[in-house]
């Protein structure tokens, strides 16, 4: 077998079923062994930062590693702002880069870059292959740091390693489980919680979002007399009937401190001290009011859930009946579109089992305040705050889950960066439907001016703001990469949109003018 061969064999072993790729010349043998190796599929993206948002939104839905293929530096260099988002939503993802040919690479040829630099800061691994009968094996220790650390993790795979024989598949090892979490630690807190001192709140994020974690906190916090937040940027959250609705931390520093005003201790599971998303003039990074004692329950790395049912056990809410909510009611949205309207259109229309991929910027607030009147869904969101996300990860979980729709609650501004990403829904006739909250703007800009005491910019920043002159035409875009499209002004013009795209099979998109 050549080493590319041997690779790939390896990633199908692995269970490895998907492979987003822009390549180039460095990776012509890989391109050629994916007509030699059956069982991964190869879906081609017309820029690298599809490629990675892409690889991030397949893995968040499957819990398991989506595979890149991306062209020497550069070309990975242009999809690091979506693996910045993946790195902080613990994303397992395996990016292989072809590099130039082991002796060639002293030449210093025009696209010779410093490889493990640009890598570094968004994988959790780095390595080089060394030969073509070992670069199989140098492709399971990647899934292998991948899966154990839910980091990315980039193998740079020599272009020689690839196109000689001598590769021999290998022996992929399983993966234990997350550690768990101090029993100790678990007995401090229940005693915490249950000595009637105060008021607590529990912080749930990453794997402690998942549905049990989720209902077990809930019960531990009825119990106690607390309350359960989720983070503010979740890779993933499910909402259903028998999941407790959560409150999310909210985006400014100051929202975060009234929220939190009332509570003496914050628990920490899955999750960390909420930090401010920027540096406020007056205001603390971490916005926890003082006299909040913070402890942590399980960190990051550890199996969240399970500390979440031994401590519910501990503090003898294992068999608290959860009481049921109303629903928020949701309003039928009419006249002009507002981001409110524009997420209640989305609730009203919503398939059951929806994927939603919220990147609506300044927008995106308005859909969690009311997801819990919506069908069975699930809701990703932008964890690293680099925009560009929302069309690639909603293209990568349509292909994870080809039985569920996507709906993309996508802001202007940021589909600008990655718009490339609907031909790829277009090829793959992808059950996409996006929609553009077209303020024509970068709104959270101007919210942020105006938070600067900057009510009436001038003509410069006024500028660097504006999305209009030209405003983009986003029908016809989507329309030019393959994607029908229509164009929303009103409430019921935008729920007939959503029903006729909900209704029709392959991607769709609709602009939603504000």
């Amino acid at each position: 077998m050549k080493g590319s061969e041997s690779l790939l064999a390896t990633a199908v072993a692995a269970g490895v079923q998907v492979c987003f790729a822009n390549p180039g010349t460095t990776e012509i043998p890989l391109v050629e062994a994916f007509d030699q190796v059956a069982g991964l599929r190869a879906v081609l993206a017309l820029s690298e930062g599809v490629v990675t948002g892409a690889a991030d939104g397949h893995a968040r839905m499957t819990g398991a590693p989506a595979m890149t293929l991306l062209h020497l530096g550069p070309g990975f260099a242009n999809g690091i702002a979506n693996l910045h988002n993946a790195r902080r939503a613990r994303t397992p993802m395996i990016n292989l880069i072809g590099e130039h040919a082991s002796w060639h690479q002293s030449a210093d040829a025009p696209l010779t870059s410093d490889i493990e630099s640009l890598a570094g800061p968004v994988s959790g691994w780095v390595s080089r292959t060394t030969s073509a009968a070992t670069a199989a094996a140098e492709f399971a220790e990647a899934h292998r740091a991948t899966r154990q650390q839910r980091l990315p993790a980039t193998l740079i795979a020599a272009a020689d390693h690839m196109w000689a024989e001598g590769g021999e598949p290998a022996e992929v090892a399983a993966v234990p489980g997350p550690p768990a979490a101090d029993d100790q630690q678990i007995a401090a807190i229940a005693k915490l919680l249950t000595s009637g001192r105060g008021r607590p709140a529990l912080l749930l994020g990453g794997r402690a979002l998942a549905p049990d974690g989720v209902r077990a906190a809930a019960r531990i916090a009825a119990t106690v007399g607390g309350e359960v937040f989720a983070e503010r940027s979740p890779a993933r959250i499910d909402r259903a009937p028998g999941i407790p609705p959560m409150r999310p931390i909210p985006y400014f520093p100051e929202d975060v401190l009234r929220v939190l005003d009332g509570f003496s201790h914050l628990v920490l599971v899955g999750a960390r001290t909420p930090v401010s998303f920027f540096g406020y003039e007056g205001l603390p990074s971490f916005p926890v009011p003082d006299g909040i004692a913070v402890h942590t329950l399980a960190d990051v790395e550890q199996d969240a859930v399970e500390a979440l049912r031994a401590l519910a056990e501990a503090t003898g809410s294992a068999a608290t009946e959860l009481p049921v909510p109303e629903p928020p009611e949701v309003a039928v949205p009419d006249g002009a579109l507002s981001a409110a309207g524009i997420a209640a259109a989305i609730v009203r229309t919503q398939p059951e089992n929806a994927i939603v991929v919220n990147e609506g910027v300044s927008s995106g607030a308005a859909f969690p305040a009311i997801a819990a009147a919506a069908p069975p869904h699930s809701e990703l969101t932008n964890t690293g705050g680099a925009i560009g996300m929302g069309i690639p990860v909603a293209t990568g979980a349509a292909i994870a889950c080809p039985d569920r729709p996507v709906i993309n609650f996508q802001a202007d501004g940021s589909a600008a960066y990655t718009l490339q990403a609907l031909w790829t829904q277009a090829r793959e006739q992808l059950d996409v439907t996006t929609v553009i909250c077209a303020n024509a703007s970068y709104g959270i800009l101007r919210a942020e001016l105006r938070r600067a005491g900057i009510d009436r910019p001038g003509p410069a920043a006024a500028d660097m703001t504006s999305l209009a002159e030209p405003t983009v035409d986003w029908t016809a875009a989507a329309k030019g990469f393959g994607v029908p499209a229509t164009r929303a002004t009103t409430g019921a013009e935008l729920l007939e949109a959503l029903r006729r795209a909900h209704a029709e099979p392959g991607p769709h998109l609709v602009e939603a003018v504000l």
